[in-house]
């Protein structure tokens, strides 16, 4: 049986913390940003098992929750509290969007950030990649049942070695308290490391942060991903999505359903870049955190402090 990536050789390639709009954005490059989902879920596989070294290890017990924030994302957080908290509390928020990279480089000019977003498809598939030669298990949570078979197919003919140990299609209304346990413990009897959420922000966003109090794994809110990669909606070309019009591209497939989120969205969020980039640079609120070391030597840097699982988290 092959062993299961170990926080010992599962590297974390350094990247710079900056603040958008309130919210700790980790600037990693595509392929880093890979390594760190796969280093946080081997991290929770090991101190499962009792193989983690280090504080808490033997203790640990909340999952770490990954968020794909773009433009969107930001500015509900800066106006809903309660999901700003929740991505102020997370253990990793990634630039899904290039106006989020472009955001970041013009608020943040003395640090040298990657010109790149981290694109939610490429996080999915590219940490299957890395996954599908160990023991890792992923693990489907959202969209229709339909779409869900399409995708479970895709993945399993891309990476025939990856390890898919259960999929979920949750009803579109909120669920009842039991209906969360159930899940909960489906998730858990599946033996999942790895919980893809797909149901749209922010509500996968709650969803996420929710099944990281309840279980030791790491839950990714990827968006659209599913639907992307299962052939259900077309993807923008990617000179589209490089340029930043990936929204005008999804607004003219859909334009019943974006187009609130993407008038109102955008506005707001130039609004909030606007209203950080007219105020001074505070110690922490705005500074420069070299993520790595909070992972890798636990020392207090800004804002940013190590949980006992070694997953760097902000003081709300």
């Amino acid at each position: 049986m092959t062993a299961p990536p170990s926080s010992r050789t599962t590297s974390v390639t350094a990247a710079p913390v900056v603040e958008c709009l309130g919210v700790p954005i980790t600037a990693h490059t595509r392929d880093s940003a890979a390594g760190h989902v796969v280093h946080l879920a081997g991290r929770m596989r090991e101190a499962r098992h009792g193989l983690t070294d280090g504080p808490g290890a033997s203790g640990t017990r909340r999952g770490s929750d990954v968020h794909l924030s773009n433009a969107y994302t930001l500015a509900l957080a800066d106006r809903d509290p309660e999901l700003r908290g929740i991505l102020r509390s997370a253990s990793l928020n990634l630039p899904d969007g290039q106006p989020v990279v472009w955001a970041n480089r013009l608020l943040h000019r003395s640090a040298a950030l990657p010109g790149t977003r981290v694109y939610g498809p490429d996080l999915l598939t590219d940490v299957f990649a890395l996954t599908q030669h160990t023991d890792l298990n992923h693990y489907l949570l959202g969209s229709t049942p339909q779409v869900l078979d399409a995708l479970h197919r895709e993945l399993r003919r891309r990476y025939p070695g990856a390890r898919i140990v259960g999929t979920c299609s949750p009803p579109f209304r909120p669920l009842t308290v039991d209906e969360r346990r159930q899940q909960v413990e489906e998730i858990r009897s599946a033996g999942a490391d790895i919980v893809w959420v797909g149901l749209g922000t922010p509500k996968q966003d709650r969803r996420a942060a929710e099944l990281c109090d309840a279980l030791p794994v790491v839950a990714v809110a990827v968006g659209a991903a599913f639907d992307f990669i299962a052939g259900n909606k077309p993807q923008a070309p990617h000179w589209i999505r490089h340029n930043g019009l990936e929204w005008l591209f999804r607004l003219g497939c859909e334009p019943r359903r974006l187009w609130r989120r993407y008038l109102f969205g955008n506005a707001r969020f130039v609004q909030g870049v606007v209203r950080q980039a007219s105020r001074p640079l505070r110690t922490g609120g705005g500074a420069l955190h070299p993520a790595a070391d909070c992972l890798n030597s636990g020392q207090l840097v800004g804002q940013v402090r190590e949980t006992p699982g070694g997953v760097p988290r902000v003081r709300p």
